[in-house]
């Protein structure tokens, strides 16, 4: 029997559990991650919830569960306060609310899919809670200001220039980082203000608007950093690093983290995963809209949620419109304008906003965050 480890991968089985026990966990990851992978999830997404399966169910096989059937509500709280609870020997240090989040949240969806396959007569996880962050990244225009103006634009190199126009795209649109990584230079749109998204999550492309702000900062970068960094004239990425290559979503993540550390805010935690830099742009771009009166429906259409609860449904809207409202509404702007007007609805039911909130949270803890 393999012992638990919840700082390691569990092993260098690609599934979890004893093959031998009838019913048992194996056969059902099996089948779960198949699942995941009709749905069209990532590799890194599949590879990552078999990892965090194996977690659970080495936990769960030490202390003699040997099925999906055997695992209580009560087991998975016990659970959840064992993951709490955890100390990394390296260091003796918790694992952070992002890690235990991950680990939560594919054990919820597992049973989830269980039950709903009808392997399960109920859902034991149905109300599993998932870990509060005790504190937040910058939040308020101020703040984000504050970092924006942190990037070292006076860099000989150039590339400080261009971190300021990722960091002031990714505020403007809302995009996730590997969408602004993955941008070329025809995606963006400098006449009609618009960035076309190509696969974003879920495999779907989708138009964005972009800000005045952020379109001069990527123009400045275009006209005097990005031809000293082109090693083919037809290469279509828009953003390049020193090694003439497009910048991956990891040094995306780098350079978020290391420009709020610039910006020296005292109340600002960087220590959990990186990726958690990159989404506060997403976040505070929200946040800041819904402050100002944009619609939830608009707000949804801009960063790709193809849902916000299990029964509200999609609302498409036509870019132009999109634009209207992000335009009044994302305080980002070359000009101040006037607050919100004509054909900006107000917001939705405190429910439904604190959904939306609560989804982006949640995005930094999925394993398949990008």
């Amino acid at each position: 029997m393999r012992p638990t480890r919840p700082g390691k991968p569990p092993g260098p089985l690609h599934y979890a559990g004893d093959p031998e026990t009838r019913g048992g966990f194996r056969s059902y990851l099996i089948e779960f991650i198949d699942w995941t992978q009709a749905m069209r999830y990532s590799a890194t997404t599949l590879k990552n919830r078999r990892i965090e399966m194996g977690y659970f169910i080495d936990w769960c096989e030490e202390r003699g569960v040997n099925t999906p059937l055997d695992v209580t509500r009560a087991m998975l709280e016990r659970y959840r306060q064992y993951i709490f609870a955890y100390r990394r020997k390296a260091d003796g240090a918790p694992l952070s609310f992002q890690t235990q989040g991950k680990r939560l949240i594919t054990v919820r969806m597992f049973f989830k899919w269980m039950a709903k396959n009808h392997h399960l007569l109920f859902n034991p996880a149905s109300e599993m809670e998932l870990p509060r962050q005790e504190t937040r990244l910058p939040r308020t225009v101020a703040e984000i200001a504050q970092v924006l103006n942190a990037a070292d634009i006076d860099d000989p190199s150039g590339f400080g220039i261009r971190d300021r126009a990722m960091l002031e795209a990714l505020y403007s649109t809302g995009m996730r980082r590997a969408e602004l990584v993955g941008l070329d230079l025809n995606d963006v749109d400098a006449e009609r203000g618009t960035v076309l998204v190509r696969l974003g999550k879920g495999k779907k492309d989708r138009m964005v608007p972009i800000g005045e702000r952020a379109l001069a900062w990527i123009a400045r970068y275009v006209r005097d950093v990005r031809p000293r960094y082109l090693d083919d004239d037809n290469d279509p990425a828009l953003f390049l690093s020193k090694h003439y290559e497009r910048v991956s979503a990891k040094q995306m993540s780098g350079i978020a983290k290391k420009t709020i550390d610039r910006a020296n805010l005292d109340r600002v935690q960087t220590s959990g995963p990186l990726n958690s830099s990159c989404h506060l742009f997403r976040h505070a771009c929200a946040t800041h809209m819904l402050e100002n009166g944009a619609d939830i429906r608009y707000i949804q259409a801009l960063l790709g949620h193809a849902e916000l609860t299990t029964t509200e449904v999609y609302t498409r809207v036509a870019i132009v419109k999109l634009k209207e409202v992000h335009e009044a509404t994302h305080p980002a702007r070359l000009q101040a304008r006037g607050a919100a007007q004509g054909g900006v609805s107000p917001l939705g039911a405190a429910d439904v906003r604190a959904a939306l909130l609560d989804a982006l949270d949640a995005e930094v803890t999925h394993t398949d965050q990008h």
